[in-house]
């Protein structure tokens, strides 16, 4: 279970919706200065993750959670989101450039390639859109309430 720490900004009997605030380990990265993720971060920004979940706790706007994604989760919306594309745009191009050689010889032109690749990624990000929205409907893959955050306590002396 991968755990992250959420803050609660909407609250009903059932559901909550909580935001996390995404930590990168940047910079703590010697390559940082040349890295497109970096760069990336830089000008981008960190914007909150907004989820809903089951209210399982109890909680309340306001509260500090702990929110867990199963790792099967994580695991398949990345090879989903990354290899999809990419095998699409590939085997699109492989397409393209050898399925005219069936028909009248040798292999087609070069434009047939970029064609059928970007056939192939279209048609990879649209498996990609339909996957995804399956996932977030299967409940074994919903991020859960794992517990509060236990409040953090401050002493502070005059004198």
């Amino acid at each position: 279970m991968i755990e992250e720490q959420a803050t609660v900004v909407e609250a009903s009997a059932s559901t909550v919706w909580v935001e996390a605030v995404r930590r990168s380990t940047c910079g703590s990265c010697s390559a940082s200065a040349g890295c497109g993720t970096s760069l990336l971060d830089r000008f981008l920004g960190r914007r909150p993750l907004r989820l809903e979940v089951d209210n399982s706790l109890a909680v309340a706007i306001g509260d500090r959670v702990i929110v867990g994604v199963p790792e099967g989760a994580m695991l398949r919306a990345a090879a989903a989101a990354y290899l999809s594309p990419l095998a699409g745009l590939l085997l699109g191009a492989l397409c393209g450039r050898h399925l005219p050689a069936l028909w009248s010889g040798p292999a087609g032109p070069e434009w047939l390639s970029l064609l059928g690749g970007a056939v192939g990624f279209w048609l990879a990000l649209r498996w990609t859109a339909r996957y995804s929205r399956a996932l977030a409907r299967d409940t074994r893959f919903r991020p859960i309430l794992l517990r509060r955050e236990a409040a953090a306590s401050v002493s502070v002396s005059f004198g």
